[in-house]
């Protein structure tokens, strides 16, 4: 089996573990509350502006980040919100965990 392959069949059990499926409730859950999903992909959009000045060398400015606190406050008053951002987080500990396991040949490599 190509590594490929291997992948695919990784991303294919990736989805059905209960990490992925609670976020995917998350999420649709999330969406029902329109306000709580408008603020929410208005955050994504506001991190991934700052986001590309950061990768681009550009300064970001105190008002942006002004701004991009007390949008992460607002979001942070919907319960949706902070569930969707567990799951979220319990779903990246597990990928973190699968990271380890992929790489670890390459840190046995440098551990000599």
């Amino acid at each position: 089996m190509a590594i490929q392959d291997t992948a695919e069949q990784l991303q294919q059990e990736l989805r059905q573990t209960e990490e992925f499926m609670a976020l995917q409730a998350a999420y649709g859950a999330m969406k029902q509350n329109e306000l709580a999903f408008a603020l929410f992909k208005n955050f994504q959009e506001m991190n991934f502006s700052l986001q590309q000045k950061q990768m681009q060398g550009q300064e970001i400015s105190e008002d942006e980040i002004k701004k991009a606190q007390d949008l992460a406050e607002k979001i942070g008053n919907y319960p949706e919100v902070r569930t969707l951002m567990e799951k979220e987080q319990a779903l990246s500990h597990l990928i973190d965990e699968l990271n380890k396991t992929i790489t670890g040949p390459v840190q046995g490599l440098y551990a000599d």
